[in-house]
């Protein structure tokens, strides 16, 4: 089993609490979401309708699809409600110093 290799993504003055940002990680687009005092990573794709989720909202530890309004948890990726029934995929989160890095 290999380490995974956490990659630089982001400033943490890029991602006051309470927003997100979409954010390249060696290729793999994902969104940042800072709710909850904890930085999330997930993939910027709906497990459902195949859209965006960085135009959904997001709080409480949440993030929406724009199109049907399913809720993924953003820690698990688990979906919250239908039409969603497939999570969608996560990612480690690091701070070191002020730097956010995910590993993909």
């Amino acid at each position: 089993m290999s380490e995974k290799t956490f990659v630089a993504v982001a400033k943490l003055a890029d991602l006051p609490a309470g927003t997100k940002i979409v954010a390249d990680a060696d290729g793999t687009e994902i969104v940042l979401c800072n709710t909850r005092d904890t930085i999330f990573a997930v993939q910027n794709l709906c497990s459902h309708a195949h859209e965006k989720l960085d135009c959904g909202k997001m709080k409480n530890g949440w993030i929406s699809c724009p199109v049907h309004g399913a809720r993924f948890d953003l820690e698990t990726g688990e979906p919250m409600n239908p039409p969603a029934t497939m999570a969608i995929k996560t990612y480690p989160v690091r701070v070191t110093g002020d730097t956010i890095e995910v590993a993909v």
